[in-house]
């Protein structure tokens, strides 16, 4: 499923996490590194065997819809500004100046997509699917590999009578 999330780009090298960046203006990213690793989910450090040397993780930081409720609440109680919608607060808290601010915010992420990479490959998008949970980044449970149309189809025609039991906007 699509997160309805701010987009993310994570560099690890030699499964060391270095770099997280917003996608920014499209060319040039906000770098937000300080502030990703306050993120809970997200691993500092790859596991397993042979890491790679280099690979850049796509994915989406996202505010949980209760985690968001609760947070509005809080501010409508302290006579502060609400945030919009779960997608502006998760991109206001991830751009916080202080990473305290956004570490007191109970964010979440999930990983999609292999970007840049040395000494790893994959055969499908399944299977760099499956790398990534394996490396130890959080993945979506929500995704099925699909042999026909029909299956797709059935799959969206799913999810959009349940999109209301999914923990983030999609």
């Amino acid at each position: 499923l699509k997160v309805d999330g701010l987009a993310i780009n994570l560099t690890y090298e030699n499964g060391q996490l270095v770099r997280g960046l917003t996608r920014g203006n499209g060319v040039t990213g906000e770098d937000v590194t300080l502030n990703v690793k306050t993120i809970k989910v997200l691993p500092h450090q790859l596991s397993g065997k042979d890491l790679p040397s280099l690979i850049e993780v796509r994915g989406e930081v996202f505010f949980p819809l209760a985690a968001f409720n609760e947070l509005n609440e809080s501010l409508e109680e302290a006579g502060k500004a609400l945030f919009a919608n779960p997608r502006n607060g998760a991109a206001g808290s991830l751009r916080q100046k202080d990473p305290r601010v956004t570490a007191s915010r109970p964010l979440s992420l999930v990983v999609h997509g292999i970007g840049a990479r040395k000494d790893i490959s994959f055969d499908s998008q399944s299977d760099a699917y499956g790398l990534l949970a394996k490396l130890g980044l959080p993945t979506s449970e929500r995704f099925k590999v699909c042999s026909t149309r029909a299956d797709v189809e059935k799959f969206i025609a799913y999810y959009n009578e349940h999109r209301h039991d999914v923990e983030h906007e999609i």
